[in-house]
């Protein structure tokens, strides 16, 4: 094959309609591939940080400290250590309003650290609906764009009164890159998709960890206080 059938010529001998089909495709996989690196970097800032945190909290630091620590940054912080200050802060306000009741200081600092937990998991999982959809619908919309240019690489084949192949496989490769193009997007978006999401149930089940781990010792001070 020479040059003629280069994917650069390939596109612009196409039809309006494949043309468009092709850019759509293509601005579908750029997206798709800066959100897969953004949420790569993303959650492994995350990872990171909850190892660095975690390593901290059992040092055996004191937790008072640790919390007065983590509430001058509290704007910036995140994952565990956003659950940590939810937890202590509802901890520690619960306990004076109800110093005698545990059980209504557990109850509302666990209730507490769980919405934490609820929102810091949505943040993670920002963009993955999208490359889950980008990788769902692409390949349909490089089909259509196929079909389409078959369709009309045939049509113009029946104005002509002797079809031969050199005539119509110009039309039918062009339409055939749509596909091409479809699989381009589609192939990258549902790797990056399922290994993100692997990475977001880990970190998941780390924040549920922490929290029962927490909850835990947190509940031993709460019956520690009543005991006083």
């Amino acid at each position: 094959m020479t040059g003629e059938l280069s994917i650069l010529d390939l596109f612009l001998q196409a039809s309006l309609l494949v043309k468009i089909v092709m850019l759509i495709l293509l601005s579908l996989s750029v997206m798709s591939w800066a959100m897969i690196f953004k949420r790569s970097k993303v959650l492994a800032v995350a990872r990171t940080d909850a190892e660095r945190f975690e390593d901290k909290f059992w040092s055996g630091m004191d937790l008072a400290q640790l919390f007065n620590e983590v509430k001058v940054r509290k704007e910036r912080i995140s994952g565990t250590e956003k659950i940590f200050y939810s937890g202590f802060n509802e901890f520690a306000r619960l306990s004076r309003v109800n110093g005698s009741s545990s059980d209504a200081v557990m109850d509302g600092t666990i209730r507490a650290m769980r919405v934490t937990v609820s929102r810091e998991v949505d943040a993670l999982e920002t963009n993955l609906p999208f490359l889950a959809t980008v990788g769902s619908i692409t390949p349909y919309i490089g089909l259509f764009g196929t079909v389409w240019g078959i369709m009309h690489a045939f049509i113009a084949l029946g104005a002509v009164k002797q079809a031969t192949l050199a005539m119509v496989a110009p039309g039918i490769a062009e339409a055939l890159v749509a596909t091409a193009m479809g699989l381009f997007a589609a192939i990258p978006a549902v790797i990056a998709y399922n290994r993100l999401s692997v990475k977001v149930g880990k970190l998941e089940h780390n924040y549920a960890a922490f929290m029962d781990e927490f909850s835990s010792i947190l509940h031993r001070q709460a019956m520690t206080s009543q005991e006083k």
